[in-house]
């Protein structure tokens, strides 16, 4: 199987499960509501004997089992020890939103409690460890249910494809002024300038003469190992947070040598790693 992952759905009652269940089903996904912890493993064993793509599956775990959750992580560790990865969302809102929430449905809350706000917070304590264990933490108060929608449809965006980030690479000049649209900006003025080099001036950073002249210089190494070094770490980060689009600019003076070489660079780094880069050189062709 070309992916062996699967989704767990969990959180607070109220908080919008059931919503993100039947976005899941929308987009394809085999889901299964209120699943108890013990039928876990057994349900994913299944689903790869009968070649399920795993990272379609999705189901939900929460409080209405009336089961612990504790022997769930062990069945989740046992998965992972065979390769096979999981990934829980956990969904939340703050008391208030689930009270209003309930007041307008009229359902029953699942935990029993002398008020509605007494049965919210008990569950809020027997989720704690679960949501300890979460990948991801969706507060779901201020959502609407398009805005619920749109982000787990991010969230699977992200782990269905190789890297879930549309990423912009722009080199510009500092002298023509900084891209507006940048999420990320990074100066290069301090790298060897092929500028003031008379047969290099007229070309720019996409040629090899250029690219040497501009990693000639120890600094240029050191800048483009902690950047990529940085981008790992952060890329991540911000699909995470659902983010979906990304555009990273950097800058030299004109434009048209060491941030067009830097960005050359940093495309090729970023597309062996699967993400999606488009390259822009704003600048590179004036003057």
């Amino acid at each position: 199987m070309d992916h062996q992952s699967f989704y767990i759905l969990t959180g607070m009652s109220g908080a919008g499960k059931s919503l993100a269940s039947r976005v899941l089903e929308d987009q394809g996904f085999y889901c299964v509501d209120n699943l108890p912890v013990k039928l876990v493993r057994q349900f994913v064993e299944l689903a790869i004997n009968s070649q399920k793509n795993l990272s379609q599956v999705a189901m939900v775990c929460d409080i209405r089992s009336g089961e612990e959750f504790q022997p769930l992580f062990s069945e989740l560790d046992e998965l992972e020890q065979k390769g096979i990865k999981h990934h829980i969302v956990f969904l939340e809102a703050a008391t208030d939103s689930l009270i209003r929430r309930f007041s307008e449905t009229r359902r029953k809350h699942p935990v029993k409690g002398p008020s509605l706000r007494d049965s919210i917070e008990t569950e809020r304590k027997l989720l704690a460890d679960l949501r300890g264990h979460a990948d991801l933490i969706l507060d779901t108060s201020g959502l609407t249910g398009t805005e619920l929608k749109n982000e787990i449809l991010r969230i699977i965006d992200r782990k269905l494809t190789a890297q879930g980030l549309n990423i912009v690479l722009e080199s510009f000049g500092f002298k023509y002024g900084i891209p507006i649209e940048a999420d990320l900006l990074f100066d290069v003025r301090f790298l060897p300038n092929p500028h003031y080099v008379s047969h290099l001036s007229p070309l720019t950073g996409t040629t090899a003469e250029v690219q040497e002249y501009v990693f000639s210089s120890p600094a240029s190494h050191e800048f483009l190992s902690r950047l990529q070094e940085f981008l790992d770490f952060l890329l991540p980060q911000f699909a995470l947070e659902g983010k979906s689009h990304l555009t990273i600019a950097i800058g030299c003076t004109g434009g048209k040598h060491r941030s067009v070489t830097m960005v050359e660079k940093l495309d090729e780094y970023l597309a062996a790693r699967q993400y999606n880069v488009l390259k822009m050189h704003r600048d590179s062709m004036r003057g």
